[in-house]
């Protein structure tokens, strides 16, 4: 018997180690650089197929990605699409979290902002990878991040575990959001833009908590056509009185194109809570941070459609926010609001705006947004102060749909230290510009949260 008990314990030692050995090994361990994994997990398994030397396809873009010569094809080299190349893009750049945005390869594997590419750079051509399923999530996370690092061919330098969402990008049309498990949802019912034309709108919806409410992310979806979305609230300290109507309509301008003065009376008592200029975003606060609302409060939704169009557009609008529990939260997160109302923009000239923000106290900031108009080119945020200043940490080129920046981990910027805004306008026209609500005139204002 104890023969017999010593051969089982022999064959399940001889098994466990056969499994052990059998058990594959990570593939990604095999690549000594970030840039290696680009070439074998993505441009090997999905693009030379067409961009291969001699193909029609490699004749036609320019562009060959095989692992000899694919990392040469691709840094600071300008595209042959005729549009890119007008707009001043290159292939990929060298320059970091600037070159993403000014990058035509991450223009055309950017599948969740296809809406956006194909509505806005017609000339562009078709996203790739042609007739295929879009890169995986992780695949785009992955090239995003080598961009934005500066693109890099040696070096290990983006987090291998991102490859690991294998999820896809699927488009879906314009749908109600589900109703948050924990939460609120908000809804402007459709309406009309007149043909040629912009309709930017307010809506007041009380959220009757009797209790502090901690947000912990949002969601937005909009009907196409918006330039954007924004939920307000109003201090702590403002009269239930003055208060909008709940859930009425309210114009910023009329049809005659005058301002409403009664909208404008709420609006200089505004605090932003969160927003967007795409058609959908989802946006989580880092673990532990969550922005508090008090109690007896309410969010005004603000609106703003351009129709360029010859006929009648319908704009709809549903956003949720996700709370947490208090005993959740580890910081509260606060509003960051940066709005330069005092520039002046000549007639028929480029004009660079700058202006500097110093913070009294430490902060850690987690979100970056910029908020512009049709006449701006570029809109930079760099470091003031300090070790880092002069850094570039927030770069976009598209006044329509610039990005929601996620920093993480926080970006961390001492007492005495700040953010200086760099904005530049081609204004074209035959009249001066200057700060104004209508989608012609120009803001330069920059959204995010932090906490201290």
């Amino acid at each position: 018997m104890r023969a017999q008990a010593y051969l089982t314990l022999l064959i399940l030692l001889l098994a466990s180690c056969s499994e052990k050995e059998n058990k594959p090994e990570d593939p990604l361990k095999a690549y000594a650089s970030s840039y290696e994994i680009i070439q074998g997990e993505i441009w090997d398994q999905t693009c030379i197929s067409c961009h291969v030397s001699g193909s029609s396809f490699a004749r036609q873009s320019d562009l060959i990605l095989t692992a000899d010569v694919s990392y040469a094809q691709l840094i600071n080299r300008p595209p042959k699409n005729t549009a890119a190349l007008e707009d001043g893009l290159m292939l990929v750049g060298d320059k970091g979290l600037e070159s993403l945005y000014e990058s035509f390869l991450w223009e055309k594997i950017n599948a969740p902002d296809q809406e956006h590419f194909y509505a806005d750079h017609p000339g562009y051509g078709s996203q790739m990878p042609l007739g295929g399923d879009p890169l995986t999530n992780g695949q785009i996370e992955f090239i995003r991040q080598w961009i934005s690092a500066g693109a890099p061919q040696k070096g290990d330098v983006i987090d291998r575990e991102v490859l690991k969402d294998t999820s896809r990008f699927e488009r879906v049309a314009f749908q109600p959001l589900p109703l948050p498990e924990q939460g609120y949802q908000f809804h402007i019912t459709p309406f009309e833009v007149r043909p040629n034309s912009e309709r930017e709108l307010f809506k007041y919806q009380p959220l009757n908590n009797t209790e502090p409410l901690y947000i912990s992310g949002f969601e937005i979806t909009m009907k196409s056509g918006s330039h954007h979305f924004i939920l307000y609230n109003f201090p702590e300290t403002f009269a239930p009185s003055l208060l909008p109507n709940e859930n009425l309509i309210r114009d910023v301008y009329d049809a005659s194109g005058n301002y409403v003065f009664t909208t404008l009376y709420h609006m200089q008592f505004h605090q932003f809570v969160a927003g967007t200029q795409v058609p959908k975003v989802r946006y989580n606060y880092p673990e532990g941070v969550a922005l508090k609302v008090p109690a007896n409060s309410g969010f005004d939704m603000n609106s703003h459609y351009a129709n360029r169009t010859d006929e009648t557009m319908e704009g709809e609008v549903y956003a949720n926010i996700y709370t947490t529990s208090a005993s959740e939260v580890t910081h509260i997160a606060q509003i960051l609001n940066l709005n330069n109302d005092n520039f002046y923009l000549p007639a028929g000239k480029v004009t660079t705006i700058q202006k500097t923000y110093t913070f009294d106290k430490d902060r850690h900031i987690f979100q970056l947004w910029s908020h512009a108009h049709e006449h701006n080119t570029s809109f930079k945020v760099f470091i003031s102060g300090g070790e880092r200043h002069g850094e570039l940490v927030y770069f976009s080129n598209d006044w329509e749909h610039p990005p929601i920046l996620q920093l993480d981990p926080p970006l961390g910027l001492k007492a005495g230290e700040g953010l200086m805004l760099e904005a530049t306008y081609n204004n074209w026209e035959d009249r001066d510009l200057a700060f104004g609500l209508r989608s012609t005139d120009e803001m330069m204002i920059l959204f995010g949260a932090y906490y201290e």
